[in-house]
C-alpha cells in the first residue's frame, strides 16, 4: 500500500498541514522540522498523488502535443524541444499523432481535454472557421505552430515569406539563372492547413516578380519525375528551391542516381535544417527555421497563458540561410 501524507504526519508527529508546508515549501515551518518530514518521504519512497493534486488546484501539471508525425524530423526535433522545456518547468507532455487525418485531429484534441491537459500545441491539419471555432470551445489554451489558423489563436513560429525571399536572393547570387520551387503539398491546399507552405509560395513568387528570371513551380506528389525531366531538358544552371528538407534530399537521391551531383550539375536548397543534413554529403544549403527555438517559445507561451499572464499572441522568431554545399 502507498504511503501518504496522513502516514508521514504521523511519524513525524506532525500534522499534514505541516506535511504539505514542507513538500510545497510555503507557510511557517522550521528547517528542522521541514528536512525531518523530507527525509522521511525519501526513507518511505513516498509518491505525491497526482491525481488528488489535480483536482483540488484545478491543474494537471501536464500539456498536450498534437502534431502530424515523426517521419519528418521536423516534428521528432519540435517533440525533443517542446518534452526538455515543459520537464524543466514542471510539466508532464502528452504527444498525439493525427497522420493528417482531421476527425482523429479532433478527436485527440478533445481526449486531452478529458484528460484534463492543462493547455495543448498544435500543428493543425485543419484551418477552417468551424476548427477555430472548435479550439476556442475547448475550454484550454492552445498555441499554433507551424500552420497558422487565424488571428485569435496564439500562434508561435518564423517569417517564411520573408525567408523565402532572402532564399531566392541567395540563389541567384550563386549563378542560377532557373529555379524551380518544389512543394508538393501545394496540391492539398484545397483541403489541408498548409499555411507554411503557402507563405513559402508567396515569398518565391514575390521575389521572382522583381527578378528577370526563368522559374518553374512543381505543387505535386509526382515531382521526383518533372524534375528528372527539368534536368534533361534545362539542366545546366538550373537550381530547385525546396519548401522542405525532406524534398530537396529525395531530389538529390534520385539525380545521384543518374550520375548528377548537387552544386556541380545543378544548384539545390531546402527549408528546415533539419538535424540529418549533417549526415549529407554534400552539405545541403537551406534555410533554418530554429525549430528547437520555437519549440521552446510556443511552451512559453502556452504556460504563461495557463498561469493566467499577459503574452503576446504571436511570437516571430529570427531565421538564418544556412550555406552549405549544394549551391
Amino acid at each position: 500500500m502507498s504511503v501518504t501524507t496522513k502516514d508521514i504526519a504521523r511519524i513525524c508527529n506532525v500534522s499534514r498541514t505541516t506535511v504539505n508546508r514542507a513538500f510545497n515549501d510555503s507557510g511557517r515551518i522550521s528547517e528542522e522540522t521541514k528536512k525531518l518530514i523530507l527525509d522521511t518521504a525519501r526513507e518511505l519512497n513516498y509518491r505525491p498523488d497526482l491525481l488528488a493534486t489535480s483536482l483540488k488546484n484545478g491543474k494537471t501539471k501536464s500539456i498536450g502535443v498534437v502534431v502530424f508525425d515523426v517521419k519528418n524530423r521536423f516534428f521528432a526535433q519540435m517533440l525533443n524541444a517542446v518534452e526538455a522545456k515543459a520537464s524543466n518547468l514542471g510539466y508532464s507532455v502528452n504527444i498525439s499523432l493525427h497522420g493528417k487525418d482531421k476527425t482523429k485531429e479532433r478527436d485527440m484534441l478533445q481526449r486531452l481535454v478529458d484528460f484534463r491537459a492543462d493547455g495543448i500545441l498544435l500543428s493543425p491539419v485543419s484551418k477552417d472557421a468551424s476548427f477555430a471555432s472548435f479550439l476556442k470551445e475547448l475550454g484550454r489554451p492552445v498555441v499554433i505552430i507551424g500552420n497558422r489558423i487565424n488571428s485569435d489563436i496564439p500562434f508561435v513560429g518564423i517569417d517564411e515569406e520573408r525567408a523565402a525571399r532572402q532564399a531566392v536572393r541567395k540563389i541567384t547570387e550563386n549563378g542560377y539563372r532557373r529555379i524551380v520551387f518544389v512543394c508538393p503539398p501545394l496540391v492539398d491546399q484545397g483541403n489541408e492547413n498548409i499555411y507554411s507552405h503557402e507563405q513559402r509560395k508567396r515569398g518565391f513568387i514575390s521575389e521572382i516578380n522583381s527578378l528577370s528570371i526563368e522559374n518553374e513551380i512543381i505543387g505535386s506528389w509526382d515531382y521526383l519525375d518533372r524534375v528528372q525531366r527539368i534536368m534533361r531538358d534545362n539542366g545546366p544552371r538550373t537550381a530547385f528551391f525546396c519548401s522542405g528538407d525532406v524534398y530537396a534530399l529525395d531530389i538529390m537521391k534520385t539525380l545521384r542516381n543518374e550520375k548528377l551531383s548537387a552544386g556541380r550539375d545543378y544548384g539545390i536548397m531546402g527549408f528546415d535544417n533539419t538535424d540529418i543534413l549533417d549526415y549529407i554529403i554534400p552539405r545541403l544549403s537551406t534555410i533554418d527555421n530554429e525549430i528547437e527555438r520555437v519549440a521552446e517559445r510556443a511552451v512559453e507561451v502556452l504556460l504563461s497563458l495557463i498561469e493566467g499572464k499577459e503574452t503576446a499572441y504571436e511570437s516571430i522568431l529570427p531565421f538564418e540561410i544556412v550555406e552549405g554545399e549544394t549551391l
